[in-house]
């Protein structure tokens, strides 16, 4: 009797652990799948098609976080993120790393471009920006739900503004 115990014991724990690594295996292929589609969305974008800003690539109630307040739903979201196409010529997008865990995605980029039209207030100035950053996406169902950027503010303002002291330019240095 014992030993039909352990069998059955056996056997959950065996089921489980399928079902487990068969959880992650699909937790793994949505994740690359998201990184995927958030790359190739942002390239689209930034080379001037701003309709991929739109509900099958966004939730309706999408989220980007700010220093000056939360912008909340696809058109204000877009209308954001235009900012950057009506300040910026001659712009180099790279994503330099992104991976995912569970509905997160963490993309480390760097972006360039010289200022020539007015980007979040800040007349053009002709200078160039070279900026690195991070940004935390939360996805919901194969979209964009939420995202919250992570770059040097001073940096931004002293390359765009030519404010007195130290530019300091973020460079990735990957770790052998």
């Amino acid at each position: 009797m014992r030993n039909i115990y352990f069998l059955i014991l056996a056997s959950l724990i065996i089921g489980c652990n399928q079902d487990s690594k068969k959880a992650q295996s699909q937790n793994t292929e949505q994740i690359e799948i998201d990184v995927k589609m958030y790359s190739e969305l942002w390239d689209k974008f930034l080379s001037g098609d701003t309709d991929v800003i739109n509900n099958t690539t966004f939730t309706e109630d999408i989220v980007v976080v700010t220093e000056l307040g939360d912008i909340v739903g696809i058109d204000a979201v877009k209308e954001f993120y235009i900012n950057y196409l009506n300040g910026f010529s001659e712009i180099d997008f790279k994503i330099i790393d992104a991976f995912g865990r569970g509905n997160k995605l963490i993309k480390h980029y760097n972006f360039k471009g010289r200022h020539t039209g007015t980007f979040m207030g800040i007349p053009a100035t002709g200078n160039y920006l070279n900026l690195s950053g991070t940004t935390i996406v939360t996805m919901r169902d194969g979209r964009i739900a939420k995202e919250q950027d992570f770059f040097n503010m001073k940096s931004l303002l002293d390359q765009l503004q030519n404010s007195k002291g130290e530019v300091t330019v973020d460079e990735y240095q990957p770790i052998n």
